[in-house]
């Protein structure tokens, strides 16, 4: 993934800043689907880089808020 963001960039953002993110990737895969579904698009692979970007952030996501109800 050397054009997509990587885990390590991730985990600088703080918790508004990935949610920010987690929707606009979401917006990005329903461009993708629609797109697909018009027969307009030709990087298929986005689907694959997007999902994962996605899974890690709500990775990430779920760790700092474990982490800040352990603090409290």
């Amino acid at each position: 993934m050397k054009n997509s963001e990587s885990i390590k960039e991730f985990k600088k953002l703080n918790s508004s800043q990935i949610n920010e993110k987690i929707d606009q990737l979401r917006k990005d895969l329903f461009d993708l689907r629609f797109k697909q579904a018009t027969r307009q698009l030709n990087e298929t692979h986005q689907f694959k880089i997007i999902k994962k970007q996605v899974a890690q952030l709500l990775t990430i996501s779920k760790s700092q808020s474990t982490s800040q109800k352990t603090a409290d």
